[in-house]
């Protein structure tokens, strides 16, 4: 398997797993609905979880562009192959968004609530306000990449990083994701945002797309301060 396919396969599951759990919880008619923001954190956790011990192996398992982005800037990536990941994940984004939209396809003509539907894709934040919103991305990237390093500083057992990169994932959110739905990655929201104006969802709203430059710039800002801080610290 190539890095590039890597990242795409797993960027695809961390998006089928991750979009999927909000699905569950924010669609109507599903037997998870209304199962609240801990179900989705703790999913979330689990998807980046599961995405990185199925491709780890073979790509590193960065799976976030301003991860990437990050390790290159502080030497720890190779700069040549920074725009073959970053296009891996955005595929991998989209894809995982297309096969989630799959799976709730009765779903989505039960809920009425556009914004819902919307959230199923891509971030919304709690308080539209752009200055707060973006402060937020930026805080929650830059505790995402400056604890995957300290975690990858660590010695456990054979195997356990991802995992505890999963609990990472899970405390931003349940400490951090409340104000913005905690994107964290652009390709995580930019990509599934993009399908969600492409799909032929019933009763859908627009995409946001005044919000949408905030979880793409924001999590590129707070990955690099996040990387660039660890490194000179330690």
């Amino acid at each position: 398997m190539t890095s590039f396919l890597a990242e795409i396969i797993g960027t695809m599951l961390l998006i089928i797993l991750g979009d999927g759990v909000v699905g569950g919880v924010v669609l109507k008619e599903t037997k998870s609905n209304n199962s609240g923001w801990i179900v989705i954190t703790f999913g979330w956790g689990l998807a980046v979880a599961i995405a990185a011990y199925s491709v780890g192996k073979y790509s590193g398992a960065h799976l976030n562009p301003a991860l990437t982005l990050a390790l290159a800037t502080i030497g720890k990536f190779d700069w040549a192959n920074v725009p073959t990941y970053i296009a891996a994940q955005f595929i991998g984004g989209f894809i995982g968004a297309v096969i989630v939209y799959l799976h709730y396809l009765p779903h989505w003509e039960r809920t009425e609530d556009k914004d819902a539907k919307l959230s199923v894709f891509c971030c919304m934040p709690a308080i539209r306000n752009p200055i707060a919103n973006f402060i937020s991305e930026v805080i929650g990237t830059f505790v995402l990449v400056l604890g995957i390093l300290a975690i990858g500083a660590n010695e456990f057992a054979q195997g356990l990083n991802p995992l505890i990169v999963g609990f990472l994932v899970i405390s931003i959110g349940l400490s951090l994701g409340g104000t913005t739905g905690y994107a964290i990655n652009p390709a995580r929201d930019l990509a599934p945002r993009i399908a969600h104006f492409l799909l032929p969802i019933p009763n859908k709203r627009d995409s946001d797309w005044g919000y949408a430059w905030i979880p793409v710039v924001a999590p590129m800002v707070g990955g690099l301060l996040g990387a660039v801080i660890y490194q000179s610290l330690f």
